[in-house]
């Protein structure tokens, strides 16, 4: 049984459902606005589940009050880099620390080559395995 059949990657929130279109992402947005949380943009062309330290696009909009703005470095960021990954994060300072609260995904290249998974046996009946991304054969800029 294949738990992700789409072979999408799939981190953060709303990685099993369709891509968010502008609207539905500006709602989302929204509602990070209404709870408080400042919101940043991020983007990489190697998005291996333990590479959690993705490229900062600009500054977090920590006094940053209308979703319009926060779209507006998504799209900027689209045009930077249209064939990386590129996620929303949001950020909670209420008990005095940055938590991240909310990620989602809302840029992805044409192409996910996706992962492998590399077993190897060791010291008798161990097994060690590790998770590879097909993108990480090429050098860094030329992934997709």
């Amino acid at each position: 049984m294949m738990s992700n059949p789409t072979g999408r990657l799939t981190q953060g929130q709303f990685s099993f459902l369709p891509d968010l279109t502008d609207a539905e992402i500006t709602l989302q947005i929204e509602y990070g606005l209404k709870k408080g949380y400042a919101w940043s943009v991020e983007y990489t062309d190697d998005p291996h589940p333990r590479n959690t330290y993705w490229e900062m696009f600009g500054m977090p909009m920590f006094d940053l009050q209308d979703a319009a703005g926060v779209l507006m470095e998504v799209k900027n960021c689209r045009k930077s880099f249209p064939s990386h990954y590129i996620r929303l994060m949001a950020f909670d300072s209420t008990r005095g620390v940055e938590s991240i609260v909310m990620s989602f995904i809302v840029n992805r290249p044409k192409d996910e080559p996706g992962f492998m998974l590399e077993r190897q046996e060791i010291g008798g009946r161990s097994m060690r395995y590790t998770t590879r991304g097909y993108g990480a054969d090429k050098p860094e800029g030329k992934r997709y």
